[in-house]
Parts: structure tokens; C-alpha cells; sequence
């Protein structure tokens, strides 16, 4: 490797920073999410805390003389050469560097036949007979309890969305299968699925992808002309700004392996859409329905819509809660509490009412850390649901000591 020429001011790319325990010592974890880099580094907690300068509006004199000042210890200035070096060497800086190989990371993607999914061997088979009895044990556990949704003597079903949970399939499997079994007449009708998924990763409120996703059963093609009308309204530049993040995020990939097993591994028209969160409104006080971006994205896509048999797909879990994420450890006074949030947050839904389950979220500021608030928002605005069922819930462990959680719901919107 070429020897490391530091910039002046160096500035931290966004990467995935969480605690991380190591041998007993307390590190801050970096990994890439757009995979330009495919490292993954350890920083001891003192020194990470230098991190938090590398903003590209410090350079590294002033680096050091800022974290003297808030930590009341000095850092030399060797030691943060060798961190940047690391950090360079990692593609990790947002530099010349970096940005030469997310242009080539980018380019090898789009050229390729489709987007190869990214868990398999890892939270589920890779091999498609292994992967449908897997799914199929799942299924197997839920009740032949017929979905409770209105149609017509021709047997057309008029619900168009539900919500699935996107944990990993070990923990949520259950409520997966619950509200997948359910939906099963609209999944397999359906020749255009909008699939809308929290963005764990990136901020942008839309990031689109052109590429076509596969599943270990076949590939699911991409509605290019929705994709090109979106385009159209979002612009070019911002709706493919994160593209990369669709490499790796597993909110799309682990919803779209259940569409299409649900589907016999028939092929679907596809819309894989990552959406960042709402915490620009709740901090502003302002409301969805007034902004401008989300009207012209939800009129595209009604548009396109027009004619089709369409299902609106959320993917999202609900709450995040305990050290795991942040926050204090849960005890059962904090588990009745979360049961309470969440049940009133799935009433809004189950009453049909985007703008009730978003006015829920905002008055307590999103304490519970809800990370499917934008997927479950938009897909209700979408479907237009008169109402809806909640036919799965579950409280999964976050931790080793039982003191954080995950919830997660299956919802099916009539």
C-alpha cells in the first residue's frame, strides 16, 4: 500500500460506531456500512474520543488542544498520527482516497447482474431447499385461521399493506410467519410490491437502488419505471446518494426473502425503497403530511401504481430499549410500560391512522428508539388502510443479561 500522506484537516467518513467490550477494556467499534471498506477497527475508549474532532474543521494541533480541553488530559500528537494513519489505511477518512474507491465500490455494484443478498450462511440459508424448510417450520407454528379481510365474489382482497417485522429470523421468526400466512392471497396477487424499509445506517430521507435483488430463490426485478419516477421528483443526486447502503442493509433483504417464499419463489416486480427516520419533525414539531418531498413520493408512486395490483410492504421493528441501546436497564415495571407504548402505537395503526400513530411517536420523542416510525408512516399513507390486525407481537432479547429488547409486530392493513 502507498505510504499516507494525512490531510490537513482529516474528517471521519460515516461509518457504524457503537461501545464495544474488548478483553475486558472499553473500545469503540467503527465499521463501514457502505462497504467501501471492508475492515473493521477496535479504538481504545480514550483514544476514540479524539474521533469526535475529526469533524474537517480541526486540524491536528488544534485536534489535540480540543481534546485537552474537554478531557483534561493530553493526547500526543503521535498517537493521533497513528490513528489517522489506521483510520486512512481502513478508508475511513473522508478523502481522495476514500472517494476513489466508493466510486469503483459503486461502479462494480451497478454493473452487476443484481443485488447478491448479504446474510446468507449468516441469519439464514443460503441453499433454497434449506432456506423453505426453515421458513416453512415458521409457518407451520401459525394457526389456517383465514385472514380477516373484505373482497369480492372474484376473491380480489381490497387490504394493500402490511407491516413485517425485519429482525433477524432466530428471534422474530414467529411473527414473521403470522402476518406473511395472512397476507399469503395478497402476496401472491400482488404484480408490483412497494417495499419500504428503515435505513439503520443513513439519514437521507429516500435512498433508491436500480439494481434487481435476489433472494436464494431467483431474483426479484426492479420496477425501473417506478424507480425512474421517483427519480423524477426526489432527483437524481439524492435519491442515489446512499446507494451503497443497499449492499448491506437487512432491512429490504430479510422482508424481501419472505415475499419471495410466500410467492413459491415466483418472481415479483419490485420497489426497494430505504427511508430515513422522522426525527427532523419531531425535533421541528412539524408534521409529515405537510412535507413537500414526502407528498411528491407518495403521489409517485399512487401514480404508477395506477392499475396494478400493488402491496405496500413496512419493514420495521419497534421499540429499542436498555443498555444495548443507550438506555437504562429494563425491569419488569419498564416491560409492563414498553407493553403499554407499544399497544398504543399499534392501535393508531390498527385504527388505520398514519397521522395518529405518527402524533403517538411525537408526543413522547420517540423514547422507545421505534426504528420502523418512517416505513410504518408512509406505507400506511400509501395503503390507505380503513383499519387493520395486528397478528403477531413479540419481546426479543437485545442483550445477555435480558436487560435490553427488541419488539417487534405483524400487522396487516385492510
Amino acid at each position: 500500500m502507498a505510504s499516507v500522506v494525512l490531510t490537513p484537516y482529516p474528517r471521519l467518513r460515516s461509518l457504524d460506531i457503537r461501545p464495544y467490550s474488548h478483553n475486558g477494556h472499553a473500545h469503540i467499534l467503527l465499521r463501514d456500512t457502505c462497504q467501501i471498506s471492508d475492515q473493521t477497527l477496535l479504538v481504545p475508549q480514550p483514544l476514540a474520543a479524539a474521533l469526535a474532532f475529526c469533524d474537517g474543521k480541526h486540524d491536528l494541533p488544534a485536534i489535540c488542544r480540543a481534546y485537552e480541553a474537554q478531557y483534561g488530559h493530553a493526547l500526543p500528537l503521535a498517537w493521533l498520527k497513528q490513528l489517522l494513519t489506521t483510520l486512512d489505511e481502513a478508508l475511513m477518512l473522508d478523502n481522495e482516497r476514500s472517494e476513489q474507491q466508493r466510486i469503483q465500490t459503486l461502479a462494480a455494484y451497478q454493473q452487476a447482474a443484481f443485488r447478491p443478498p448479504a446474510l446468507t450462511g449468516l441469519g439464514y440459508p443460503a441453499e433454497p431447499r434449506a432456506l423453505a424448510r426453515l421458513l416453512q417450520s415458521y409457518l407451520d407454528g401459525v394457526d389456517d385461521e383465514p385472514p380477516r379481510l373484505t373482497g369480492s365474489t372474484r376473491g380480489d382482497l381490497e387490504g394493500r399493506g402490511l407491516l413485517s417485522p425485519h429482525i433477524d429470523y432466530a428471534r422474530g421468526g414467529s411473527v414473521y410467519a403470522q402476518v406473511w400466512k395472512r397476507a399469503a392471497p395478497l402476496v401472491q396477487q400482488a404484480d408490483l410490491v412497494v417495499l419500504i424499509g428503515t435505513d439503520h445506517y443513513g439519514t437521507d430521507p429516500f435512498t433508491l437502488t436500480r439494481q434487481n435483488y435476489a433472494t436464494p430463490y431467483g431474483i426479484l426485478p426492479t420496477a425501473q419505471d417506478v424507480v425512474n419516477a421517483l427519480v423524477d421528483t426526489i432527483g437524481e443526486d439524492a435519491a442515489f446518494a446512499g446507494e451503497l447502503r443497499h449492499r448491506g442493509e437487512h432491512s429490504l433483504e430479510l422482508v424481501a426473502t419472505w415475499l419471495h417464499h410466500m410467492r413459491g419463489g415466483e418472481p415479483c416486480a419490485l420497489v426497494p425503497i430505504l427511508v430515513g427516520g422522522f426525527h427532523r419533525f419531531i425535533q421541528k414539531g412539524t408534521a409529515p403530511a405537510t412535507d413537500p418531498l414526502l407528498g411528491g413520493v407518495m403521489a409517485a408512486l399512487h401514480s404508477s401504481a395506477a392499475n396494478r395490483r400493488v402491496l405496500f410492504v413496512a419493514s420495521g421493528d419497534l421499540a429499542h430499549v436498555g443498555p444495548a441501546f443507550g438506555g437504562e436497564a429494563l425491569d419488569a415495571a419498564g416491560r409492563v410500560r414498553l407493553r403499554a407504548a407499544d399497544d398504543a402505537l399499534i392501535e393508531q395503526m390498527c385504527d388505520g391512522s398514519a397521522e395518529g400513530f405518527f402524533a403517538a411517536i411525537r408526543q413522547v420523542r420517540d423514547e422507545n428508539n421505534v426504528c420502523g416510525v418512517a416505513p410504518i408512516y408512509l406505507t400506511m399513507r400509501l395503503a390507505e388502510p380503513s383499519g387493520g390486525h395486528c397478528l403477531g407481537y413479540a419481546t426479543c432479547p437485545a442483550d445477555e443479561h435480558d436487560t435490553s429488547v427488541v419488539t417487534v409486530a405483524g400487522v396487516l392493513f385492510d
